[in-house]
């Protein structure tokens, strides 16, 4: 991999100065042009997160001219992002953005269809993907140690609105589009198409907005899903924890559950952020001397978004750019989940399973 440079489009997203860290982390990455409407916020960024920076503007057309920029990293409003990325990519830079691209799939797949046209990657921070226990789980169901999907449980809990500022744009629906799902449900929708390979093609739903903030997005939802295979799953997913921080970087801040089940075995984990261990039973042949197991997991230290497998997210994502595999995460990918969240709104407000 050779080296390249990037530029950072937008500074105010909750992710914006986690992204510049991971470029800052990747050595491949040798420079960055910070883009931001805020000339205060751009000074104050290169003041005190100056490594690799190399320049600061307001100006787009300045950061899409330069052609030596290989790839531009984004994390912007939902409502603001969709042109800016259509602008980046038809000035012939590959794209990675921060989720979940636009506020419906069909932004989404706009966005996507530039890509496509301008034979440019686009990639998504959907980059648990890059996590090893995700990983392995996806290695397990593709070797059929747990057999036939039968059904998929997830559970994703944190902390809640009151610790989260109500006022932010992710909880306006004009700004946002959506609620818990849009921006952390989704993460959970990818990673179990990610991890099974079968599709979701259903969606029944219920959301409701019940913290008592002055809010007009969801903050819980439940939804059955069924996939294509027939298999069906449940995922539950709300800000409700009481005692557990705040901040959105708070890595206790977070309930998890997942257990996927097959006719010959099950994978599950629960955890409070990054999963660091995974449960496997499995009767097939191959696991007779030892068909319970348990894998554990050390992580190491890094800087980047979501720690180490934040840079080996973005490193793929680079080699991409420069002719060699695909982006972890694709914006195909991105629309795939769009398309569910879309569903369980419309399944909410009509009372109906919506098909996909």
């Amino acid at each position: 991999m050779t080296d390249v440079h990037a530029s950072l489009l937008g500074l105010s997203h909750p992710h914006s100065l986690a992204h510049l860290r991971t470029l800052q982390a990747v050595p491949e990455v040798a420079s960055i042009l910070l883009w931001d409407p805020d000339d205060n916020l751009l000074q104050s960024t290169v003041e005190t997160q100056g490594e690799k920076i190399r320049g600061a503007t307001t100006d787009l057309s300045t950061v899409l001219a330069q052609e030596q920029i290989t790839f531009a990293v984004a994390a912007l409003r939902n409502d603001l992002g969709p042109p800016i990325f259509i602008s980046a990519l038809e000035s012939g830079k590959h794209l990675i953005t921060d989720k979940p691209i636009g506020k419906t799939a069909v932004e989404s797949q706009q966005v996507a269809d530039v890509a496509r046209r301008r034979q440019r990657q686009l990639g998504v921070f959907y980059q648990n993907r890059a996590l090893p226990p995700i990983q392995d789980a996806r290695r397990f169901v593709e070797r059929g140690l747990i057999g036939e999907l039968v059904s998929v449980e997830m559970r994703m809990i944190t902390t809640q609105v009151q610790m989260r500022n109500p006022q932010h744009w992710l909880f306006n629906q004009e700004q946002a589009g959506g609620g818990i799902l849009s921006w952390l449900g989704c993460h959970y929708i990818d990673q179990i198409q990610h991890i099974t390979q079968d599709e979701i093609v259903s969606v029944a739903a219920q959301i409701a907005t019940r913290s008592g903030e002055d809010i007009d997005v969801e903050d819980v939802a439940a939804l059955s899903l069924g996939f294509g295979s027939g298999a069906v799953g449940v995922l539950h997913a709300g800000y409700m924890l009481t005692m557990s921080g705040e901040g959105y970087h708070n890595r206790a801040g977070y309930d998890t559950y997942v257990s996927i089940n097959g006719r010959l075995g099950r994978i599950t984990w629960s955890s409070s952020g990054t999963p660091q261990s995974i449960y496997v039973e499995s009767a097939h042949p191959s696991w007779a001397s030892a068909p319970r197991r348990t894998f554990d997991y050390t992580f190491p230290a890094s800087p980047a978004y979501g720690g180490a497998h934040g840079e080996t997210f973005l490193r793929a994502f680079i080699e991409a750019c420069q002719g060699n595999g695909e982006p972890m995460a694709t914006g195909e990918d991105a629309v795939r989940v769009a398309k569910v969240v879309d569903a369980a709104y419309e399944s909410s407000r009509s009372g109906r399973r919506i098909s996909l």
